[in-house]
């Protein structure tokens, strides 16, 4: 039976590849006469590497308060040591200790160590920055998925006693596709961990990796980046390589993603996305058993149809639960942080607590392979709107390249307008007064791109909650620009239809976003009227027929 083959792709400000900062140990400040850091004697224990083999002696009877209880469970010891150090195969006197005797060398792997690494100046280090607010600093975050993988075998034991969660069942290759950390001098081809011809050139945070820490230097990736996070994660899946994609990402994005691999990759494999409310090696860490969640349920076939493609879509697993990516999304950074949002289901099952995984629903939306508007389905161009001489015009904007690959120009700019109650500045106001709105319709036609608007309003109809702005939006949709409503929040109920914009229907409002991005990628921009305050009624009529063929895809996706 041939091993379980995964590809983990690295995915932007990952907590679940992140690490507390590496702070100096006693230790090492008592060997460089730096002060101890108060707080108890204990250092924390690090995963580093042996640099040469080295012989320890363990106690009997240490691993655990009652071992000794049963001692005559237990065979001998593998000798004896004297109160000077001496090492004995026999008892030589009764203050001897019984140990057992133990060879460590470097080809083991990671062990936990004090941390003995100090400041280039002498100081002790506390956190990845040289001092507070400092551009001079570490990374924390892993540059591929290679180390933390690592450290779940080695350290994370499983109910049974053993560890090797992921390497007795899988064999995995790592991609970095947008990571959280990089190589700022680059690194050797002889050194990479990931998949990769060549050497790493020399990476920018912010162009080319993203981390969030040190929070002063934190960079999250642009919208285009979704281009190439696409076209990666479709090239991967469609290599024939694998049997299955494992992502990770940070906390509060990894449902946006999620989704739009739902929406954009065409694949009939299984992709199960992971974060961590807290990093790796930090107490109480949930990273490592979400990402033996993924492999047990990729390796468990529960997603797959009658016809071995997959039921499930992209999932998002977390804390044992198995989430559709159209309805996940993260509300508080705790166990149990993650909900399904729209009030009709959205988790797709568990794995208990002895890792078994059970499948009880299936998304009934369009997802992956059999998207309206995955990668594969994206026409080469479409018409988009801009501001022109005569007022808005149409232009080709093209979406893909001749090679099939999304553009990082075709990534349209699509923007959430939210408002509270008692918005009109007075009664009887003119929507002119609407400034942000009236800036916002002409910034995006100026913009020359791929445009529009997702209304957050009331719940659950997705209305504005003022009249006039609502006006401005429907003057955005008669400029090209179209316009989705859903409810605020996370609305249990559906938002209807309605002239001159798409119902949403219990989308949240960032998945709505994507949803419309896809579409716009897939249908272009709405035909816009030559005068958007006098319409004609062909005009309206072709709105309407453009706005049709958007609501087909928010209904069923």
């Amino acid at each position: 039976m041939s091993r379980l083959r995964i590809a983990h792709m690295a995915g932007p400000t990952a907590t679940i590849q992140n690490t507390p900062p590496l702070v100096t140990s006693n230790k090492a400040r008592a060997k460089k006469g730096l002060p101890s850091r108060p707080g108890g004697a204990f250092d924390a224990l690090r995963a580093q590497k042996l640099a040469a083999p080295v012989k320890v002696y363990v106690e009997q009877f240490s691993a655990h308060p009652l071992e000794a209880d049963a001692e005559e469970l237990y065979g001998p010891p593998d000798g004896y040591l004297s109160p000077d150090g001496r090492f004995s195969p026999t008892r030589q006197a009764g203050t001897d200790t019984p140990v057992y005797e133990i060879e460590l060398h470097p080809d083991d792997g990671l062990y936990p160590l004090p941390y003995m690494a100090v400041q280039a100046d002498g100081s002790a280090w506390e956190e990845e920055a040289t001092q507070p607010g400092s551009p001079q600093s570490r990374q924390g975050f892993y540059p591929d998925g290679s180390r933390s993988f690592e450290e779940i075998d080695r350290f994370s034991i499983g109910a049974d006693g053993t560890v090797n969660l992921i390497g007795e069942r899988a064999d995995v290759e790592f991609y970095r596709v947008a990571p959280p950390g990089g190589f700022c001098k680059g690194l050797s081809a002889a050194r990479r961990a990931d998949v990769g011809d060549g050497d790493t050139e020399p990476e920018v945070m912010g162009q080319t990796f993203f981390a969030y820490k040190p929070y002063h230097l934190a960079k999250s990736p642009p919208r285009p980046m979704l281009a190439k996070i696409t076209n990666d994660v479709q090239a991967i899946l469609s290599s024939g390589r694998y049997d299955g994609a494992i992502w990770t990402q940070g906390s509060p994005q990894v449902e946006e993603t999620a989704y739009w691999f739902n929406l954009l990759i065409d694949t009939d494999l299984p992709i199960a996305c992971n974060a961590a409310q807290r990093p790796q090696g930090q107490i109480s860490n949930d990273g490592p058993a979400n990402i033996v969640d993924s492999v047990t349920y990729i390796e468990s076939g529960i997603w797959k149809s009658d016809s071995g493609k997959n039921r499930c879509g992209t999932v998002v697993i977390q804390e044992q639960q198995f989430f559709a990516a159209r309805e996940v999304a993260k509300v508080d950074a705790r166990p149990g942080g993650y909900v399904a949002t729209g009030g009709h289901g959205g988790i797709l099952g568990q794995v208990t607590h002895m890792g078994i995984p059970h499948l009880t629903y299936v998304p009934a939306y369009k997802h992956t392979s059999g998207s309206d508007v995955n990668i594969t389905r994206l026409p080469g161009a479409v018409k988009a709107v801009r501001s022109g001489s005569g007022g808005v015009e149409t232009f080709d904007m093209p979406v893909k390249d001749g090679e099939g690959l999304l553009l990082a120009d075709a990534i349209p700019s699509v923007s959430i307008v939210k408002d509270g109650g008692y918005a009109a500045e007075a009664f009887g106001d003119d929507p002119a007064h609407e400034g942000d709105l009236a800036f916002l319709i002409e910034h995006k036609l100026a913009m020359g791109r791929l445009a529009g608007f997702v209304v957050e309003g009331l719940v659950p109809y997705g209305m504005g909650t003022s009249e006039l702005r609502m006006a401005m939006l429907r003057r955005a949709s008669l400029c090209g620009l179209p316009v989705v409503r859903v409810g605020r929040g996370y609305p249990e109920g559906f938002a209807d239809p309605a002239p001159f914009s798409i119902a949403g229907r219990n989308l949240t409002s960032t998945k709505a976003r994507l949803l419309l991005m896809a579409c716009l990628m897939k249908f272009g921009s709405l035909p816009p009227a030559a005068d958007p305050d006098q319409p004609t009624p062909d005009e309206l009529e072709a709105l309407q027929a453009a706005l049709a063929v958007y609501q087909s895809v928010f209904g069923t996706h």
